[in-house]
């Protein structure tokens, strides 16, 4: 997992589908984007630009990928993502579906929390339970930006 703000990002910290991800990030105007997906390198890097509201810890779901990695990036509001490593240990919810490329446990054991604000951005890889869209503080409306990066653009 990575963490840090858009304002203060290194990019030659990251791989090149990462820096790709994160300069379209810092380049778009998500005010101007209706909600919904859009491809940037057809189905092995695209994003989804969401309208959430937040919702107390335990009405979310951890989840995993398997075969994409997520940039979540909050372009407005606040929310906490809790995340864990994902160790085999936590009781399925939900199996996994590979349409979708997700997997929903119960709980995430040993689970941290990740304060978000606007410019915050988080990289979760397959290994990475992550519980986004939680409340922090008090409930509220959020725009968050998540681009999917298929494993084979980082590992090939």
């Amino acid at each position: 997992m990575f963490f840090g703000h858009l304002s203060a990002v290194n990019l030659k910290q990251y791989p090149a589908a990462i820096q790709f991800a994160l300069n379209y990030l810092k380049n778009t105007d998500f005010d101007q984007l209706d909600v919904g997906r859009y491809p940037l390198k057809g189905d092995r890097i695209y994003v989804q630009v969401l309208d959430l509201t937040t919702q107390p810890k335990a009405e979310i779901l951890p989840e995993v990928h398997r075969h994409y990695l997520d940039v979540q990036y909050l372009h407005r509001g606040n929310e906490i993502i809790g995340f864990a490593p994902d160790l085999g240990n936590n009781p399925i919810a939900i199996p996994y579906s590979a349409e979708r490329d997700i997997l929903r446990y119960q709980s995430a054991e040993n689970e941290s929390d990740l304060i978000m604000q606007a410019g915050s951005f988080a990289v979760f890889f397959p290994e990475d339970i992550h519980r986004p869209a939680c409340i922090h503080g008090e409930q509220s409306e959020i725009r968050k930006v998540v681009v999917k990066i298929a494993m084979s653009e980082i590992e090939g």
